[in-house]
């Protein structure tokens, strides 16, 4: 161990070891029963309605009121449009555009984490070969220090 440099490892260093990076998944709730079903249930719905073959259908569906927004004029129709289609369908869009976001912000989140701690052992491999150099640092001073040692010739 170098006298020169004392080294003082961060604590997270240690904790970090065990934690994975955060996923989407893990914001769960893992408190009563009643919490964990309403959060499965809100998942089982948003993973049914977040799907195109869920936007296909609402499109279908909301197509069947279009004919009567036809007869009644103009404003039956920009409301249709605004109320119907577009709340109807763009809900399913909308989500299964949040899922893949979703999706790739767990891979940035992975790559990130990997980044991180590929950084941090090639700190900790740096910190060996610097208390590898001490000690040659170290052990090369202990020599020009004795008793009757010649001092090395200037370059």
């Amino acid at each position: 161990m170098s006298t020169l440099f004392t080294h003082h490892p961060h604590p997270y260093i240690e904790e970090r070891k065990a934690v994975t990076p955060t996923k989407v998944a893990d914001q769960l709730p893992q408190g009563s029963p009643a919490t964990r079903f309403n959060s499965w249930l809100a998942i089982k719905i948003t993973g049914a309605v977040g799907t195109m073959w869920c936007a296909y259908a609402f499109a279908l569906l909301a197509l069947i009121s279009l004919p009567d927004a036809i007869r009644i004029g103009r404003p039956a129709i920009i409301s249709w449009i605004a109320q119907t289609f577009l709340q109807l369908v763009l809900l399913s869009i909308i989500i299964v555009g949040q899922n893949i976001l979703s999706a790739a912000a767990d891979q940035r989140s992975e790559a990130t984490y990997k980044d991180a701690d590929a950084v941090l052992h090639e700190a900790i491999q740096i910190q060996k070969h610097l208390e590898a150099q001490d000690q040659a640092i170290e052990k090369i001073l202990a020599t020009l220090a004795a008793p009757g040692s010649t001092p090395p010739p200037a370059a």
